[in-house]
């Protein structure tokens, strides 16, 4: 363990040989930031590296001035001993995957990842390497995503419905990165697309860092007439709060893999759950995994000593790392908690 290219500290992933932390939360001198969600990057370090998309992101959710380094993707570094370079993890727009070398020997982190592409952000690249750290948010056989086209369609014919009856279509996604997969996956003909605040601020950073999204609008620009046909994106802090009011008997929806699950669309109080998530599902963990090469896995952030044990089963030498965000507290909790701040 003493002689690996990366180890577990009590700030989280840390590389000794070139002097940073991966996605740390406590605060520490350099971090490599995977992305912008809230749960892989936090305030207080003294220097960030990110990718070129990545950097208006955290300076959204961060502040103006921070100090942040960032690279394309591909374009290799040299800290300390060790050669890093980031490589896309399709997850959200700037996502990264953090590729480590040493004398030819090579460490990926994955941070949070998904296989199948869509327009905001750059597609999963495969690494081969000897030591690769996979997530594993829905690492369970339960996890198995539809096709994302079928989901746009069910939530169209929903949005289709309410605009016919005179309601408003609320449907409730993360600010960073499931948002903006509504606004490019959804059918703007139907009727205007309105953002909450939050949405709207994080969905400005992902133009800024290359995305294209259709046109949308706050609420205080638009009539109550216009609004009754009108699909609101929100995050999920919203439901229940003084904002939602304004909307009268509207239509809720939530947006997230979690709604997989029987009773998740209960537990979260909405009309309608639609599966749709930005994490592999438990068939892409399994493939990104074997597309790795590796011999040594460590699985962080989820359920992830269900997934090291049956890859282990598979002949690998996979652990469970325990990180400071396990299972629904990484993407239901904490996320939605830093995101109520934007």
């Amino acid at each position: 363990m003493s002689d690996a290219i990366i180890q577990m500290t009590p700030a989280g992933l840390y590389c000794p040989d070139g002097d940073f932390h991966i996605d740390p939360w406590l605060p520490v001198a350099r971090a490599v930031i995977t992305h912008a969600h809230s749960d892989h990057a936090r305030s207080g370090m003294g220097a960030y590296l990110c990718s070129r998309p990545s950097e208006p992101l955290l300076r959204a959710r961060l502040g103006p001035g921070i100090r942040i380094e960032s690279r394309g993707y591909g374009e290799a570094v040299t800290l300390g001993a060790v050669r890093v370079s980031l490589h896309p993890a399709g997850h959200v727009a700037g996502s990264s995957q953090v590729r480590i070398e040493r004398r030819g020997h090579v460490a990926v982190a994955a941070g949070d990842y998904r296989l199948h592409p869509d327009s905001t952000c750059a597609p999963f690249e495969t690494l081969r390497c000897h030591h690769f750290v996979t997530e594993s948010t829905f690492g369970l056989p339960v996890y198995r995503w539809r096709p994302p086209g079928e989901v746009f369609d069910e939530i169209n014919a929903w949005w289709r419905a309410n605009r016919d009856a005179g309601r408003v279509s609320v449907l409730f996604a993360y600010a960073l990165g499931k948002a903006q997969r509504v606004l490019a996956g959804v059918d703007p003909s139907i009727g205007p697309i309105v953002c909450h605040g939050a949405v709207a601020r994080m969905s400005q950073a992902c133009t800024e860092a290359g995305v294209h999204l259709p046109p949308f609008r706050l609420v205080s620009e638009i009539s109550r007439e216009e609004l009754a046909g009108a699909l609101v994106i929100a995050p999920p802090s919203a439901a229940g709060s003084p904002w939602m009011r304004r909307f009268g008997e509207a239509s809720t929806a939530m947006a997230s893999g979690w709604m997989q699950i029987r009773g998740a669309r209960r537990r979260r109080a909405v009309d309608r759950g639609f599966v749709l998530s930005d994490h592999a599902d438990w068939d892409g963990l399994n493939q990104a995994v074997r597309l790795s090469g590796a011999d040594t896995v460590w699985v962080t952030h989820g359920h992830s000593e269900a997934l090291a044990r049956w890859l282990r089963e598979q002949g690998l030498d996979a652990v469970a790392i325990q990180t400071r965000f396990e299972g629904e507290t990484a993407e239901e909790g904490l996320r939605e908690e830093g995101e109520e701040t934007l």
